[in-house]
């Protein structure tokens, strides 16, 4: 497949989607509204709603269910980087290629965008004019799995594993994968169990999407790791050689960049064993796990 023209496509259509959604600038208060909108619109690769599309579509879905919540999750998602890139925590002047949202906007605005964001993530979720179609029963599932993967047992306890193993001398590769696997991997997860079910998986198909999430989050977060290194400024669009400056936790770090490069590739291909039972309809997951590995940016 064209996975080049998947990802235009599908990245066209979150991108509309965000845009009819998204509090308008000029709607009161237009600050943070003009704030959410800045970092939103930022040129991000739609990796997690994307992926929820997809995962929708592999289990024989529609994706019209998952847009809501694919729309959603890139609002959490850009919500935690605006956080990420805070004084308090990275303290980073640029994200995507432009001047992160507190440079721009001044911290308090930038703080609350991120909470604009988070709350309207779950606004959006369970707005009823999109519950046609779709059992309570699974919407409530949705909604229990985003807040799950993206709390203190997902994304956020990730974060703050993270911030406390920076700058320690040793840590072990146990500590570097939980906070791979929460802070990064617990959203990848999320977005496409969450399209699964909305999808209308059965029981294997999402304990296959389930595994599939796991290990492309994994896999997604180790290949960071790696490009934060071997990557340029202008090709990540932050700075390079950020992650072991501040003395973060990597896999790189611990492992060696030789045996990070050996394990993101063992992530790829537990993630494409996972997909076997669903056949050609999971083919772009394949094709985006190829990509999370492989991508140089």
């Amino acid at each position: 497949m064209d996975l080049k023209l998947y990802l235009k496509e599908k990245i066209a259509l979150v991108d509309t989607a965000l845009e009819n959604w998204l509090p308008k600038e000029k709607e009161m208060p237009q600050s943070i509204h003009k704030a959410m909108r800045y970092s939103v619109f930022a040129g991000g690769k739609r990796v997690r709603p994307v992926l929820m599309l997809a995962a929708c579509e592999a289990v024989g879905g529609v994706i019209n269910k998952a847009m809501p919540a694919a729309c959603a999750m890139e609002m959490i998602h850009t919500y935690s980087l605006i956080h990420d890139d805070l004084p308090a925590m990275d303290n980073d002047d640029f994200r995507r290629g432009r001047p992160t949202s507190h440079k721009v906007f001044g911290e308090a605005i930038a703080i609350l965008a991120g909470d604009g964001l988070l709350t309207e993530a779950f606004k959006l979720i369970s707005d009823p004019r999109f519950a046609a179609g779709i059992e309570p029963a699974t919407r409530l599932a949705v909604i229990h799995e985003i807040a799950t993967c993206a709390g203190t047992y997902g994304m956020v306890g990730g974060q703050v594993v993270d911030m406390e193993s920076e700058g320690k001398p040793e840590i072990d590769l146990p500590t570097v994968q939980y906070i791979h696997t929460h802070k990064t991997g617990a959203l990848i997860k999320a977005s496409v169990v969450a399209g699964a079910l909305l999808g209308g998986a059965d029981e294997s198909q999402l304990a296959a999407i389930r595994r599939y999430g796991e290990a492309a989050g994994l896999a997604f977060q180790i290949a960071d790791d790696i490009l934060d290194i071997e990557g340029t400024t202008e090709e990540i669009g932050k700075d390079a050689g950020s992650d072991e400056a501040r003395g973060k936790a990597t896999y790189p770090a611990v492992m060696g960049i030789t045996a990070a490069k050996e394990e993101a590739k063992a992530m790829m291909d537990e993630a494409m064993l996972a997909l076997e039972p669903l056949g050609k309809p999971a083919e772009p997951l394949r094709e985006i796990a190829r990509y999370i590995v492989e991508r140089k940016n």
